[in-house]
């Protein structure tokens, strides 16, 4: 929001200029208003065991249009790359004949499946959904973390952010223009009806989940209800004669893509873990056959692999003849002899990472780590090389965070949602911004304490989407001018 002279950053003035002046007691009772909110529709999480509202802060983060225009080109160049990759690798694979990256690199990664050879989309398309984990680093430069290939999730609490903050502080879309969120779903339907094999005029298509008690069942739900799709389990398709059918009221209906929203190894009991019951038996000789298509790809984790993420660069000169637009974080590979000797050298001053970890779990920050826990982590890097990359420690940027009754800064990351229909990748305007909420964390993740932030794009003109996404505020403003809680109690303290 600041620069570091102080001064409010141009296209966050507005919004400071709305905020600065806010009783302490309003905002309180606004951001309770969004936790009440959340509780309302069931929007929670678990943590500790516990279920929880996700934390939704008051103070949006603002992207201007200009630096939004240039994450939008690096987000599509980099999924483009990602795309091409996937469609060599389980095909003739010659990236690794070329010598630009090493086989054993493919055949180490626990995500390669040779299952996936000849699962050839009928538009070529493999990654249908992205999320693209950026970070802001202390000069500025947005990077690129973590590419999420398989079922990217989190942009459910994009479009609730947005609804939410729209009820709750109205008054502050008066004073920008910001752009809309609510049209994901029409773009994601779209991308899944350009899939289909078969039965192109009207196919079928479903969302498949693992049951209310994954974490992710209510973004399930949602989507499933916004694209006017069936939400369906494991339990209600079967397979025969190479083609997936779905149980209804009304008899069996075949079903011509599945927008599955579980894992690889739990999809097909005929080809990965065979005591899965959360998927379909047959699905993917189905999709071999033509006569469904299975969104994301099955196979797609290769290209979230961390170890392969390090080698997106070369992909994106190789395939497309392009520089990268938005570099990555520098990335130290274990499993390679010289790096691995800097990382063991070096390790209490870089932030270790498990190459299938997620959810920030197992990271260990060298900076923060005992003489006891360095030991330890050579140990493991030693036993296991090709199991961890090391990156330097990146001071994320930071965001004015509601926290008692001050606003503090807070680090931030930023998972932008990409969609490919085979003819265009669309960027949901945006996307989903998460905070680390106690003091000097970097961990963002939900699993470890963090919350989230609306993420504004702005506009040079509000358009139609977005008038409508405010017309469907309803009437809730919560202590509007003039109440007791806005005139009274003391004035917010803003630190940078």
């Amino acid at each position: 929001m600041f620069h570091a002279d102080g001064r409010v950053r141009s296209h966050y003035r507005a919004l400071h200029d709305a905020i600065a002046p806010t009783a302490a007691a309003d905002l309180a009772v606004r951001s309770e208003a969004l936790d009440r909110a959340y509780l309302d529709q069931g929007i929670t999480f678990s943590l500790s065991g516990q279920e929880r509202p996700f934390p939704l802060d008051i103070v949006p983060r603002v992207i201007s249009a200009g630096e939004w225009t240039r994450l939008q080109k690096g987000i599509v160049q980099r999924v483009q790359a990602l795309e091409a990759f996937l469609a060599d690798i389980y095909g003739d694979a010659e990236i690794v004949r070329d010598e630009i990256l090493p086989r054993r690199l493919i055949t180490s990664c626990e995500h390669y499946h040779r299952a996936a050879h000849g699962l050839t989309p009928p538009n070529g398309v493999r990654i249908h959904v992205a999320g693209i984990d950026l970070v802001r680093d202390e000069e500025g430069t947005f990077r690129v973390l973590e590419d999420n290939l398989r079922n990217p999730s989190g942009v459910s609490y994009v479009m609730e952010n947005r609804r939410t903050m729209a009820r709750v502080f109205p008054d502050l879309f008066t004073r920008q223009r910001v752009r809309a969120v609510g049209d994901y779903s029409t773009h994601l339907l779209r991308a899944l009806r350009a899939a289909a094999a078969a039965n192109e005029a009207d196919p079928t298509v479903v969302v498949l989940t693992p049951g209310v008690f994954n974490s992710a069942y209510f973004e399930h739900s949602l989507l499933a209800r916004q694209m006017g799709v069936e939400l369906v389990e494991g339990r209600d398709l079967f397979c025969r004669d190479n083609a997936v059918y779905m149980r209804t009221t009304q008899g069996e209906q075949q079903v011509d893509v599945i927008y599955r929203r579980i894992d690889d190894e739990f999809l097909d009991p005929l080809q990965f873990n065979p005591s899965s019951v959360l998927g379909v038996a047959g699905v993917l000789n189905a999709a071999r056959a033509g006569n469904v298509v299975i969104a994301n790809a099955v196979g797609n984790g290769i290209g979230d692999d961390k170890l392969v993420y390090c080698y997106v660069p070369q992909m994106i000169d190789y395939y497309l003849g392009e520089k990268p637009l938005l570099p990555n974080v520098d990335t130290f590979r274990c499993w390679l002899d010289d790096e691995c000797a800097h990382v063991l050298d070096r390790l209490d001053e870089l932030v270790l990472k498990p190459v299938e970890g997620s959810g920030g779990y197992g990271i260990l920050f060298g900076p923060n780590a005992t003489a006891r826990q360095l030991a330890d982590a050579r140990k493991t890097i030693r036993a296991d090389p090709r199991g961890w990359i090391a990156q330097p420690v990146v001071q994320l940027s930071t965001v004015p965070t509601k926290v008692d009754d001050r606003l503090v800064p807070r680090h931030v990351d930023l998972r932008p949602f990409a969609v490919n229909d085979g003819d265009s990748v669309f960027v949901l305007p945006g996307g989903l911004t998460r905070v680390a909420l106690p003091k000097g964390s970097l961990v963002v993740n939900s699993s470890q304490g963090g919350g989230s932030k609306d993420t504004w794009v702005l506009a040079a003109q509000r358009s139609p989407e977005a008038e409508r996404e405010l017309g469907q505020r309803g009437l809730a403003t919560i202590a509007p001018a003039g109440s007791p809680a806005a005139e009274h109690g003391p004035e917010l303290t803003m630190d940078q």
